[in-house]
């Protein structure tokens, strides 16, 4: 599997992190959250959950929309620090293409906003080297 971003350190302890990722076209432009970056919507995969229940989820309450038609279009690996829990992960980020089909209402996880944006534009805004590298490889092959 293909790592993207900063580079193994031999010395430090990682948690597997699996997660899902959404890449969300319509008219146009793609459906990002924005926190203190722009962000593809997703995240991490919950005990107990598949990859595409967790797709749904996250999307829901980063964006408030319900998608459709998801397509898994590949897997990265990323070795990070995560603020949030304390510790060290490699994360295993499924990603996929899916359709925004219906908006519910606003993001229901704090500090997440739904913006919708150019994909040329977000292949160099995303603040993720996954989320760039995935939205950059799909404008070469559109």
């Amino acid at each position: 599997m293909r790592r993207l971003g900063e580079r193994v350190d031999p010395a430090q302890t990682y948690r597997a992190r699996p997660g899902a990722y959404a890449v969300l076209p319509r008219g146009g432009a793609l459906l990002l959250t924005r926190t203190e970056e722009f962000l593809l919507p997703g995240g991490g995969i919950d005990p107990g959950e598949s990859p595409l229940q967790a797709l749904h989820r996250e999307v829901m309450e980063e964006t408030g929309w319900r998608i459709a038609a998801p397509r898994r279009i590949g897997a990265f690996r990323r070795f990070v620090f995560m603020p949030d829990y304390g510790w060290w992960a490699e994360k295993i980020c499924h990603i996929y293409v899916a359709r925004p089909v219906l908006r519910l209402g606003p993001p229901t996880e704090p500090d997440h906003e739904p913006v919708w944006m150019a994909p040329e534009l977000a292949a160099d805004l995303l603040g993720s080297p996954v989320d760039r590298f995935v939205v950059a490889g799909l404008q070469e092959r559109a």
